[in-house]
């Protein structure tokens, strides 16, 4: 099975202290174009995962552009500042090969640190990693591709 993670593009700073509606910023919006255009070329996904702040979302739509009609689901459990093994064990029960999951720092490294068992690695702003494993659980994975948009 593929899973991709996705850390959004560069947002706006929260406004009155909402972190929930930072939208991306034009550079955001041309990292998370960049990190589309390759995974249109990596991936075929059966389903996208994205939480529910804005600027991941923004960032999922760009990815869309390329995979017209795949179904979307929002998930609770991917905010920044969530607990990876939670995400990990919802995560692990999606009946799906091919997942595409659109989130936050610190919460998306920790996925990776708990599904590689290697260090933590910060992911740079709509960096996408794509990982093989036959299914998702902690240890059992590893890193494929990875793309750091130039943006």
């Amino acid at each position: 099975m593929l899973l991709t993670l996705v850390r959004h593009g560069e947002a706006a700073p929260a406004i009155d202290g909402n972190d929930m509606k930072r939208p991306l910023t034009a550079r955001g919006h041309l990292q998370a174009q960049e990190t589309a255009d390759y995974l249109k070329d990596v991936v075929q996904p059966d389903i996208f995962i994205v939480s529910p702040l804005l600027r991941a979302q923004e960032t999922l739509a760009h990815i869309q552009t390329h995979f017209k009609g795949v179904p979307v689901l929002l998930c609770n459990a991917i905010k920044p500042d969530d607990d990876a093994r939670v995400a990990v064990e919802w995560l692990s029960h999606l009946p799906y090969e091919s997942i595409v999951v659109v989130c936050h720092m610190n919460v998306v490294a920790h996925i990776e640190e708990l599904l590689t068992a290697e260090p933590f690695h910060p992911f740079s702003l709509a960096e996408a990693r794509c990982y093989d494993q036959s299914v998702i659980a902690a240890g059992l994975s590893t890193v494929q591709n990875r793309f750091i948009p130039q943006a």
